[in-house]
C-alpha cells in the first residue's frame, strides 16, 4: 500500500491541481488540434508521442519544442499558435472530466483543503473548463501559462503559496506530466502524480514524484480530514 502524502508532508492544506490530463481527459483535442495547426500551415504535422510531450507546457514553448528551428519572433510562428487556439476551440468540444472529479473535489473541501489548478492553458481556456463543467467554486487560486512563468519553473505554485499565504511545508501539487513534477521539486513542495494523463509513472517516480495513483478518486486516501 502507498504511503499517505501526510507522512512526508506535515498536514498539507493546499493542493494544487493541473488541468489538462488530471482533472480533463483532454489529451486527444490538444494532439488534434496541434496536428491541426500545422498542416494548416503548410508543415508536417507532428506525431501524437511528440505533442504528448510537451502537454502541459505554455502554447508557445510548446510550439517552440516543436519546431525549434523556426524564429519565434516570425510570422510562422504565430500562425502556427493561432492555428492552434482555433482548432482547439472546436477539438475542445469532446473534452470529458476524468471519473469522480466532482465527487473528489467536494469532498476534498468538505475536509478542510484549499483548491487550486495551475496550468500551461491561458486564463481564458481554463475559464471555458471551469465554466463547462462547472468547476469553479471548488477553486480559491488558479494560475496559467499567460499570466506567469510557463512549467517547469516554480513561479506558478510560488505564486499560489503567496496568495494563500500558505507554506511550501503546507502545499502539495497534483499532476499527469513530468513538467508538474519538475515544477514542483523546483518549488521544493511534493508532487502526487497520476497516471492516467501523458505522464509514465516510471517517468513521474525518477523525477521526484512521491506517489502515482491511477484512479482520481484514489486521492482521497493521501488526504484525510485536517484536524
Amino acid at each position: 500500500m502507498l504511503a499517505r502524502i501526510t507522512t512526508i508532508n506535515s498536514q498539507p492544506s493546499l493542493i494544487l491541481f493541473d488541468c489538462d490530463g488530471t482533472l480533463t481527459d483532454s489529451h486527444g483535442a490538444i494532439v488534434e488540434a496541434m496536428q491541426q495547426a500545422f498542416l494548416q500551415n503548410g508543415l508536417q504535422q507532428p506525431d501524437a508521442d511528440a505533442v504528448n510531450a510537451v502537454i502541459g507546457l505554455s502554447l508557445h514553448e510548446a510550439v517552440r519544442r516543436l519546431v525549434p528551428e523556426l524564429d519565434q519572433q516570425s510570422v510562422l510562428f504565430e500562425a502556427i499558435m493561432q492555428a492552434y487556439r482555433e482548432s482547439y476551440r472546436t477539438a475542445e468540444q469532446h473534452i470529458t472530466l476524468y471519473a469522480n472529479v466532482h465527487e473528489v473535489l467536494a469532498e476534498l473541501r468538505q475536509r478542510g483543503y484549499w483548491l487550486g489548478v495551475v496550468t500551461g492553458k491561458s486564463l481564458s481556456g481554463l475559464h471555458r473548463v471551469l465554466d463547462t463543467f462547472a468547476l469553479a467554486d471548488h477553486f480559491y487560486v488558479l494560475r496559467t501559462a499567460d499570466c506567469t512563468h510557463s512549467k517547469p519553473h516554480p513561479a506558478m505554485v510560488n505564486e499560489c503559496m503567496v496568495e494563500m499565504g500558505v507554506g511550501a511545508v503546507r502545499t502539495v501539487v497534483v499532476g499527469d506530466a513530468l513538467f508538474d513534477v519538475q515544477m514542483a521539486v523546483a518549488a521544493g513542495v511534493p508532487c502526487i502524480g497520476v497516471s492516467f494523463g501523458v505522464g509514465d509513472r516510471d517517468q513521474l517516480l525518477q523525477a521526484g514524484a512521491r506517489v502515482v495513483v491511477d484512479e482520481f478518486v484514489t486521492l482521497l486516501d493521501h488526504f484525510p480530514p485536517l484536524a
